[in-house]
């Protein structure tokens, strides 16, 4: 059992987290109850906030699990479930991009894993590039399983990371789709 965090915004609310788990630990121990006193703790990558300071929450968190609805619907300042604007919701905005590599850069760099959920993980027409993007672990409903698992299975990561730079470049959007697409129709042959 791990436990995650949603909607950290910031160091100061990841401390205030943890001093209640450690409270709840206190009494647990108080009561002679048994539970893992070194249970992993994980933060809910879902606000841009956090994504810019995700080297700092690294340095304190086990892992790291990105929420992407969350993340581009606040990252895009839109409502996706409001059909007046849910056409404005892009995973493969620029800027959505940017904020999942720098997320799985800064788990890589502080050595922790970087999870993904949300429908973003589970859409084959994403799995090239994120694999790309240096994401490794995908959370899906089980349903999107095999499908995501052939795609990772016949990918080769060396030119899925050359087609990732040269996405990252892309500010915009029209021109990101078409790469994805060509990305997709490449590594289908």
């Amino acid at each position: 059992v791990k436990l995650l965090y949603p909607m950290i915004s910031g160091g100061d609310e990841l401390v205030e987290a943890n001093k209640l788990l450690d409270e709840c630990k206190a009494e647990l121990r108080t009561e002679k109850l048994p539970f893992d006193e070194k249970i992993e703790v994980g933060i809910m990558i879902e606000i841009p906030s956090a994504v810019m300071i995700a080297d700092s929450l690294a340095q304190r968190a086990n892992f790291f699990s990105l929420g992407t609805n969350d993340l581009i619907q606040y990252t895009l300042a839109i409502d996706r479930v409001d059909d007046s604007v849910n056409y404005l919701y892009d995973p493969l905005h620029p800027s959505v991009l940017r904020l999942v590599h720098n997320t799985i850069k800064a788990g890589s760099v502080a050595d922790i894993p970087v999870s993904m959920c949300g429908e973003m993980a589970g859409d084959p027409a994403f799995t090239r590039l994120l694999l790309g993007l240096g994401l490794r672990h995908f959370s899906m409903e089980p349903s999107q399983l095999l499908e995501i698992r052939q795609q990772v299975r016949h990918s080769r990561l060396a030119e899925l990371r050359g087609w990732a730079e040269r996405i990252l470049t892309c500010t915009d959007s029209t021109t990101l789709h078409g790469l994805v697409d060509q990305l997709n129709a490449e590594e289908c042959r």
